[in-house]
């Protein structure tokens, strides 16, 4: 018995994969798999993180934080029937995404906040006191 090593970059599997994908016969694609675009900003006093996920509410998202490091994920389940005379159609959905995050030790952990509005998690990450810039100080010469 001998291991057989599958070369993917054939072009002949390849016909076959994109003939039996679901939205051939107008299903639609699996989203499952899709990851929420990120925009990480900074500035002197916070970092913000926008995630853009519509359609979701704010109960869908769990947000957590464990030894400096900042987990995003959500998960969402959905049955739809279809009745007609001649035929019964189901489909199920399932949404799910997991993003982590590893914070700097700037990041005041304690005092993040998360907001949900018009389809954009976005959520706040204070900076620590220590981590502020400080105002210029003026030294008298004696």
């Amino acid at each position: 018995m001998s291991l057989i090593k599958r070369n993917n970059d054939v072009w002949f599997p390849t016909i076959f994969e994109d003939f039996f994908k679901p939205d051939w016969m107008g299903g639609s694609q699996n989203t499952a798999t899709r990851i929420p675009a990120v925009n990480i900003r900074e500035n002197d006093r916070e970092f913000t993180v926008e995630l853009v996920v519509p359609g979701k509410s704010k109960e869908d998202f769990n947000i957590e934080v464990d030894d400096k490091v900042l987990t995003i994920s959500s998960e969402h389940k959905e049955e739809k029937n279809e009745e007609n005379e001649k035929y019964t159609r189901r489909e199920y959905r399932h949404f799910s995404f997991k993003r982590t995050f590893n914070l700097p030790d700037t990041v005041n952990d304690d005092d993040i906040n998360a907001s949900y509005e018009n389809g954009i998690l976005k959520l706040t990450l204070p900076k620590r006191e220590e981590a502020l810039p400080k105002p210029k100080k003026l030294i008298e010469i004696s």
